[in-house]
């Protein structure tokens, strides 16, 4: 509704932009390729032009020639892509249109006296009509539908579509709608693809703005509601200017597309991850809002990338660290994020204006969120659990329910009927139609702590088993309950405002009041729903001499109610620990510490060459629970070539559990000489809480000492050589005393060492030795690498690209399942092997016709983890000698006429057992092994995509393993392919391939799903080319399968074939085809290894047949029309066919 609400949003805006004359000279194209392309009507101006492919790949300007004047492209080589995307400059059409004084074909021709009367006339031009004219636009809309007697109907659709431009003068449009219903595949990521449409409309001008769909609504200057978050709604804000005074006026209304939360954890030592985020009650599957999460190490910011520090997988929620960032068992790691919460629709509302002068800022804004309890998704409320919520108040132990529903037999689904056993009614799995079937969601309640356990985990979901309590103590994990969840709300109102008496001084202060309800469907407890926040700064320049020296003067008082709530995060990512405050209060949860008076003042001495001296004392204090004082020190300062940088605290807190004394230096020394640097760091905690209680240490007390030293030349931003090295000591509590407990040292190096038009290579290293006293495992061992090398050789007769990286890391034992899926969406199809109605893992296979593809693949959530090494070694060598095409040298003709590429990569994870490292990507135990892929592929052409006695040859050489939580699965293949082409005449192509494959499969306890192929194929083929519109081509494939293993099925098939396409100058084509198969199989047919022997096809007779038609019926429409068909000896005949309309923009 939403999508459809701003569509005609849209429509009705772009009214005024059609009656608009004048178009943008900016213009972009989508194009089918050809080798010759007419652009446009008009002279192109040079000064603007690029061609880029559909995935935004730049095309070299030595592939082409461009004729400005003529507006036409023509290809020099072929390109691998079929349609590419054009940006340039038109001329206007004062310059490039005809003037003269007469219509010449008014003019009469002097034939003497014709004695004819003649009338002067402007001629009549017939208008027509352009979608957003005025405007620039892309993108396409489609919709379609697909039928077939195997299937039901299925609607498709898509939509991408963006706008910008100006309305008018004062008014600007933005519109960006993408959208699609396409399902997810294989990778089994995301199920909620509405996180990654893209949708909004925008008209604005300097005064007011309105924004409907996708928006992102922040709060940047509010204290206590600072916010962002991902909405979809509508946005209004709008501002004017009166005198000297400035008034502004907001308001969104939207519905909710994540909820804020933070994840807490200590890194484990040379583990780059992956790092699962989870949800507020420990879900294992939290689908992250993408780009709301800030990631901090030890209270530093990353930042997001393959090439900086980390990568993120929104949909699994799980962060890995690059190589160039690593990972030790002394980091912290703090990550806020925004999760998809499903279990209610969820309403925000924000409202607020703010108003400024010269020497004041006032504001105010009332922020609501609360989720409508009438409107659940991801679960269904009856009447019965409506009740247990009400009930419950804000206890969480209190919101649980029987999970097991009445279901109708369904053979996609784990259903269970109800037996009694010694009294008690338990639930039994069951797969006969005629019992009565239960649907049961098991939830895990702890160890011994419930009556259920996992008897299979083959099918797509696990099978569980009721086990009976011995002596009253429960022999199971799990319960048939469910969690059911409260909708909540919380309000925030704020009145702030700031006075700047004069230039040298500034007052901000600011006044907040929260709700917060924790379940709508009960008033119990809410007598903690209500709380208050205030916050007063002042800033002074006391001083400024005439040498820029300046000192300003600080202070900030914060008092913050016990039960008030923000919105997000208040304080930085680590103010718990740097107040050494073990219970966790702010979003999310209640401090029970009380109400908090929280008290900063400073100086600061700062020069604008110099640097800086800058002194804070800090008091936190909680209703007497809590007392503590902190002393700040920060330094920045230059001494000629010397910089010193050195931040330090005390902390000292006396509450009624504990006291503390905490200790903290960062110090850095730096000197610069002419071209490189050197220095030194220090660092240290010293960290001692008692529990006055039990007069003893609190296990969170602890010290460390870094040293480090490091020198390097060149300059940070270009080419540069940075070496330093780590020695680190850390002491824990051992015996109610700090004692040194481990020790690391760690080497590195940062480099760029080249950087040309024709050579780059960088390298970065780091080797890390942890080393624990007391322990077996004494000593542990990474390291992070990084090399990058790219060449251009012989006057870029040879392109050379090499990337080698390590690192350590987890590996999940993944576990999945099947879902289902509209027939054509999906990826899978399932066969009942073994007959007994269970829907089992190595039962689905990969459909080879569209309507049987009715099942995807997702990836379930996991906590089982093995830990990895990791080498991976990429290589490409590509030898292209096009540029002696022309050459007057025989050799260098000759060679011409060849072009070679090769690749080869290799990505080997094996188990970490910290003592040893192995860097070889090519060496590895076998007992160790746990991932591996490796593929290697060669390609040699001679005279490519000419057709003039054209060969090529592909060898090509892959294996790939993966560990399942069913054991692990490894493919391996190899292959020889020969291709052959040559025209006749410009009208019959010849064309021949030949093929010689191995491929080879093995499952660790999937018996039936491995095999070992050998094939061979021959494939000759003629084609009639009656013109460049009109092709007619029949072709025979003969090809052998023989399986070595297992029951040694052997497939002999025959293939005889004809197809033809028709076209018609880019207005309409139609493609057709028609295959005959025999198949001589030997072996059952019902079985893994037969559907892939013969590609899903039965013994036997085989028949297929396609039909495609394309139509151009307008500018801005096609019509497309599939059709395919297929029959069996066994099977009757199959039509499957899609009607798709799809207009351009």
């Amino acid at each position: 509704m939403m999508k459809h609400c701003l569509t005609l949003i849209l429509f009705l805006s772009l009214t005024q932009a059609w009656s608009q004359e004048v178009s943008s000279l900016y213009r972009t194209k989508k194009l089918v390729v050809t080798q010759t392309i007419q652009i446009d009507t008009v002279s192109l101006n040079p000064s603007i032009f690029s061609i880029v492919t559909l995935n935004n790949k730049q095309i070299p300007t030595e592939r082409y020639t461009i004729d400005y004047q003529n507006a036409v492209l023509t290809f020099k080589t072929p390109i691998t892509a079929d349609s590419i995307r054009v940006d340039y400059l038109r001329y206007p059409d004062f310059i490039t249109k005809t003037y003269q004084e007469l219509d010449e074909r008014i003019i009469v021709n002097s034939t003497g006296n014709l004695q004819k009367l003649y009338k002067l006339s402007q001629p009549s031009k017939k208008r027509t009509v352009v979608p957003f004219d005025g405007l620039v636009s892309s993108g396409s809309i489609s919709r379609g539908v697909t039928i077939g007697n195997n299937q039901n109907s299925v609607l498709n659709s898509e939509l991408d579509l963006q706008i910008s431009g100006k309305l008018n003068d004062k008014v600007t449009l933005r519109a960006s709608i993408q959208d699609s219903n396409i399902p997810l595949q294989e990778s089994g990521y995301s199920q909620q693809l509405d996180e990654f449409d893209q949708v909004f409309v925008e008209v604005f001008s300097d005064h007011w703005s309105i924004r409907a769909g996708d928006i992102d609504l922040v709060d940047s200057l509010s204290y206590f509601g600072r916010f962002s978050k991902r909405v979809q709604g509508l946005s209004l804000t709008t501002n004017f200017k009166k005198d000297e005074s400035e008034y502004s006026a907001f308001a969104s209304g939207a519905l909710v597309r994540g909820q804020f939360r933070t994840s807490q954890f200590t890194a484990q030592e040379g583990n780059q991850g992956p790092y699962k985020l989870v949800g507020p009650n420990n879900e294992l599957y939290v689908l992250v809002v993408s780009g709301s999460e800030t990631v901090y190490v030890n209270g530093i910011p990353l930042q997001r990338g393959a090439t900086e520090d980390y990568i993120i997988d929104y949909n699994a929620g799980e962060i890995i660290f690059n190589a160039t960032y690593p990972i030790t068992s002394e980091m912290r790691i703090t990550v806020d994020y925004q999760y998809s919460e499903r279990n209610y629709s969820r309403f925000i509302g924000y409202v607020g204006s703010r108003f400024k002068t010269e020497k004041w800022k006032l504001g105010v804004s009332v922020y609501n969120e609360n989720d409508l309890k009438n409107q659940p998704l991801q679960q269904s409320i009856n009447p019965d659990q409506v009740e247990i919520l009400s009930n419950a108040g804000d206890d969480q132990s209190l919101m649980t329910t029987s999970s097991a529903t009445l279901e109708p037999y369904n053979e996609n689904r784990i259903l269970y009927k109800k037996i009694n056993v010694n009294g008690v009614d338990v639930f039994e799995f069951s797969n006969n139609s005629e019992d009565e079937l239960y649907r049961v969601n098991f939830t895990a309640v702890g160890p011994q702590q419930g009556n259920y356990s996992i008897k299979s985990s083959n099918a797509i979901s696990n099978i569980y088993e009721y086990i009976a309590a011995i002596n009253g103590v429960k022999q199971g994990d799990f319960e048939p309950i469910t969690q059911l969840v409260a909708p909540v709300k919380l309000q925030l109102a704020i009145v702030n405002g700031s006075y700047h008496p004069t230039n040298k001084t500034a007052i901000d202060f600011e006044f907040a009041a929260s709700k917060n309800d924790l379940n709508l469907f009960s008033s119990f407890g809410d007598q903690d729903n209500m709380g208050v926040a205030s916050q007063l700064s002042i800033a002074h320049q006391l001083l400024e001499t005439s040498k820029q020296w300046t000192l300003n003067l600080r202070s900030d008082i914060d008092y913050i109610q016990n039960d008030f709530i923000t919105v997000e995060r208040l304080y930085n990512a680590e103010f718990n620990r740097d107040w050494n405050i073990e219970t966790p209060f702010g979003n999310q949860t209640i401090s029970e510490l009380g109400d908090q008076v929280f008290i900063t003042t400073g100086a600061k001495l700062q020069h604008p060459e110099r640097g800086e001296l800058n002194y804070q004392f800090q008091h936190l204090n909680f209703n007497q629970n809590y007392d503590g004082n902190r002393h700040l020190l920060l330094t920045k300062l230059k001494f000629d070539r010397f910089q010193l940088v050195s931040n330090s605290s005390v902390l000292e807190t006396d509450g009624l559990a504990s006291s503390s004394l905490f200790y903290r230096s960062n110090t850095h020394l730096k000197y610069n000489y002419q071209k490189g640097w050197s220095g030194v760091k220090f660092s240290t905690e010293h960290n001692e809480k008692k529990q006055l209680e039990l007069n003893q240490f609190d296990p969170i007390s602890q010290k460390f000492q870094a040293y480090e030293v490091f020198t390097g030349i060149g300059d940070s931003t270009r080419l540069f050589t940075k070496l330093g090295y780590i020695h680190r000591v850390n002491d824990s509590l051992q015996n109610n005393r700090l004692a040194k407990v481990n020790q690391s040292d760690t080497y590195y190096l940062d480099s760029k060492f080249i950087q040309t038009k024709k050579t780059n290579l960088s390298l970065y290293a780091n080797y890390r030795e942890f080393k624990t006293n007391n322990s077996s495992n004494s000593s542990q061992k990474s390291i992070n690498s990084r090399l990058q090398y790219s060449q251009k050789l012989a006057n870029n007769l040879f392109h050379w690209n090499t990337l080698f990286e390590t690192n350590s890391g987890r590996l999940p034992q993944q576990d999945f399942t099947y879902i289902e899926v509209e027939a054509g969406q999906g990826s899978f199809v399932w066969f009942d092997y073994n007959e007994n109605g269970i829907q089992e893992l190595e039962e689905f296979e990969v459909a080879q016709f569209q309507d049987q593809a009715t099942y995807i693949r997702v990836l379930l959530p996991n906590q089982v983890y093995i830990r990895t090494h990791q080498n991976k070694l990429s290589q490409s060598l590509t030898f292209n000698p096009i540029q002696w095409v022309n050459s007057t040298q025989t050799s260098k003709k000759f060679w011409s006429h060849f072009y070679n590429q090769m690749t080869f990569l290799i990505d080997r994870k094996d188990k970490n057992n910290s003592e040893s490292i192995r860097i070889n990507p090519f060496q590895s135990k076998a007992d160790d092994q746990l991932a591996l892929q490796s593929n290697f592929r060669n390609q040699l052409f001679f005279n490519r995509g000419k057709q003039h006695y054209t060969v090529s040859y592909s060898y090509s050489e892959s294996k790939a393993r993966n560990v399942l939580s069913f054991g692990y699965v490894e493919q391996q293949s190899l292959s020889h392919q020969l291709n052959f082409s040559h025209k006749v005449q410009n009208q019959w192509l010849l064309s021949f391939q030949s093929n010689l494959d191995k491929n080879q499969s093995e499952s660790e306890n999937f018996s039936s799903k491995n095999y070992q192929l050998t094939e061979s194929l021959l494939n000759p083929k003629l084609s009639y080319l009656l013109d460049d519109n009109k092709r007619f081509d029949v072709y025979y494939q003969y090809q052998i399968k023989d399986n070595s293993i297992g029951d040694l099925e052997q497939l002999a098939q025959q293939k005889y074939a004809i197809s033809f396409t028709l076209t018609q100058s880019q207005k309409a084509a139609v493609t057709g085809e028609f295959n005959y198969f025999s198949n001589q199989f030997s072996g059952n047919s019902n079985t893994p290894v037969a559907y892939q022997m013969m590609e899903g096809l039965q013994p036997g007779t085989n028949f297929t047949w396609s039909l495609i038609a394309q139509k151009k019926l307008t500018k801005f429409l096609d019509l497309n029309l599939n059709y395919f068909g297929r029959k069996s000896e066994t099977s009757r005949a199959i039509h499957t066919g899609t009607v798709q309309l799809k207009a351009y923009f």
